[in-house]
C-alpha cells in the first residue's frame, strides 16, 4: 500500500503542473475550450486528435458514472510492478483537466499564480479523501474489497443507504458538466457539417435548441445503453484512465512546448520548461501504453 501512495504522491506534481500549464495554455492562446487550446498552439492535425480523444474520454466517463449510479441500486499486494495498475484509477479519480480551460476562462481572477493555488488546494483536498476512503475501505475488506466500495456494504444499513443516495445526487450534479463539455466538441463537428452549411437556418446555429436538445438526447442515449451493457466499473476505468493520461500529461505537454515560444524568456527558463513538457508527454506516453495494454488484456 505504501508504494501506490508513493506513486498517487509523484502524480500529483504532474496532474497540478497539467492544470497550470492549461490554464498558461489559455491565457496565452485566447481560447476558452481544451480542444480550441491545443488547435491553435499545436496545430490543426494535434487539434483533431485532441478532439477525438475529447469526445470519446467524455462519452467513457459519462457512461462510468451511470454505471456507478446502477451500482448502487443493484445493491439493497504482490509484486511491485503492480504498482502501475494504480495509474488508470488516479487518472480517473482525478479527471477535470479536460474542464480547467473552461473553468479557468470563467473565473474573475485569471492570474496563473491564482489558478495554480486553486489548482493545489483542490487536489490535495481530493487526495485527502481519496486516501482515507481507500485506507478505510482496505482495512475492512482487505483485498476483497469492491472496485465501487460502497457496494462492499450490507444494503440494508442506513447510513450506507444514504450515503448511496448522497453519492448518487454527486454524480447526477457532475454528469451535466462532462455532457456540457462533450456536446460542444459535437457542435463543433457540427459547424462543419453540411446540415449547417447548406441546412435549413435553425441548423446553422450549433448553439441553437433544434442542434442542443437532439445532440443532448443523443449523448443520454448511447452513454445509458453502454452503461446497460458494460457489466464490470474496472473495465470502463482502465479504458478511461488510458485515454485520460493525453489530457493529464501529453497534450499539457505538447502545449507547455509550443507554448513557450510564443513569449520572451530566458534561454534557462525555457530550457527548463522544454524539459518537463517532454518528460510530461513520455509520461503520458507510458502511462497510456501501460493501461490500455492492461485493458485489452482483461477484455479479451
Amino acid at each position: 500500500m505504501v508504494p501506490t501512495f508513493l506513486v498517487a504522491l509523484v502524480s500529483l506534481v504532474f496532474l497540478v503542473s497539467g492544470l497550470v500549464i492549461l490554464g498558461y495554455a489559455a491565457s496565452v492562446s485566447s481560447q476558452t475550450t481544451y480542444q480550441g487550446v491545443v488547435r491553435e498552439l499545436c496545430g490543426p492535425a494535434m487539434g483533431q486528435l485532441c478532439e477525438a480523444c475529447f469526445l470519446t474520454n467524455l462519452l467513457l466517463i459519462s457512461v462510468a458514472f451511470l454505471r456507478v449510479i446502477g451500482d448502487q441500486l443493484e445493491k439493497s499486494p504482490s509484486p511491485w510492478t503492480s504498482v502501475f495498475s494504480v495509474f488508470p484509477t488516479i487518472c480517473f479519480g482525478f479527471q477535470c483537466h479536460e474542464a480547467a480551460v473552461s473553468i479557468y476562462c470563467s473565473m474573475r481572477n485569471q492570474s496563473l499564480s491564482h489558478w495554480a493555488l486553486v489548482s493545489v488546494l483542490s487536489l490535495l483536498a481530493c487526495c485527502l479523501v481519496y486516501a482515507l476512503t481507500g485506507v478505510y475501505g482496505f482495512l475492512t475488506f482487505g483485498t476483497e474489497v469492491s472496485a465501487d466500495i460502497l457496494m462492499s456494504y450490507p444494503g440494508n444499513d442506513t447510513a450506507i443507504i444514504v450515503a448511496r443516495i448522497l453519492f448518487a445526487v454527486s454524480i447526477v450534479t457532475v454528469y451535466p458538466i462532462v455532457l456540457f463539455l462533450g456536446r460542444s466538441v459535437m457542435q463543433d463537428f457540427w459547424k462543419k457539417s453540411p446540415w449547417a452549411t447548406r441546412g435549413p437556418p435553425v441548423l446553422a446555429d450549433p448553439a441553437g435548441s433544434w442542434v442542443r436538445l437532439p445532440l443532448t438526447l443523443l449523448w443520454v442515449a448511447v452513454t445509458l445503453a453502454m452503461a446497460l451493457f458494460l457489466p464490470d466499473l474496472s473495465e470502463i476505468i482502465s479504458i478511461i484512465g488510458g485515454i485520460s493520461s493525453f489530457f493529464i500529461f501529453i497534450f499539457p505537454g505538447l502545449c507547455l512546448i509550443c507554448a513557450v515560444d510564443t513569449e520572451p524568456m530566458g534561454p534557462r527558463v525555457k530550457c527548463c520548461l522544454e524539459a518537463w513538457g517532454i518528460l510530461s508527454v513520455l509520461v503520458g506516453t507510458f502511462i497510456f501504453g501501460q493501461s490500455t495494454a492492461v485493458a485489452i488484456v482483461e477484455l479479451l
